[in-house]
């Protein structure tokens, strides 16, 4: 399934977030671990990652279904939306539980960062269908 993007206008792209991959060339095809770029207040965290090459995994298409686009937020979780009942729900299903675990499909920029953002090196999937 493919990401959905969210229908609702994103601000500028000023906010730094800075995306820490423990498996980049699984998640990129690249071995660079550190991904600094710019997200939009309003924009969530998957779309973003998404948008730069980063292949969070999202088995759901980013609608809060499943567990797959678990992440660890670093730094900035207070420059986030809360995370809903639904998602604290989804989320305990998620491998590696933190205090920090969030769904990077819910994640909503809300403040003006910085943001650090952990993938951890399971959170890939190896064998996944090409869009057409």
């Amino acid at each position: 399934m493919h990401l959905r993007h969210s229908d609702h206008e994103h601000g500028p792209p000023i906010v730094p977030v800075k995306f820490l991959l423990e498996d980049p060339e699984g998640l990129t095809g690249k071995e660079q671990p550190e991904h600094e770029m710019k997200g939009s207040q309003g924009e969530h965290l998957l779309e973003l990652a998404m948008e730069h090459g980063i292949n969070i995994e999202h088995a759901c298409g980013g609608v809060c279904a499943c567990s797959t686009c678990h992440v660890y937020i670093e730094q900035g979780m207070e420059h986030l939306t809360e995370p809903t009942e639904a998602e604290e729900d989804r989320v305990e299903e998620a491998p590696g539980l933190q205090r920090n675990s969030r769904l990077s499909c819910q994640c909503e920029i809300k403040g003006p960062g910085p943001i650090v953002v952990r993938v951890p090196a399971w959170n890939r999937n190896a064998v996944k269908e090409v869009p057409h």
